[in-house]
């Protein structure tokens, strides 16, 4: 999903560069989206992954 974020993101950069805004500005808030859904899950994975793990028995 970041590397989907990214590529909007690059392509808003030259989207913006050669002049197309709209598409520019749609491209960017889609990597907004995207990037933000991204945070979510990671943020939750590193929480359920060390909730779930259970100390070593000796």
């Amino acid at each position: 999903m970041l590397y989907w974020a990214v590529i909007f993101f690059i392509g808003a950069l030259v989207a913006g560069v050669l002049g197309f805004g709209g598409i520019a500005g749609t491209m960017a808030g889609i990597a907004e989206i995207l990037f933000i859904i991204f945070l979510i899950l990671f943020i939750g994975s590193l929480f359920f992954g060390f909730r779930g793990r259970k100390p070593r028995q000796p």
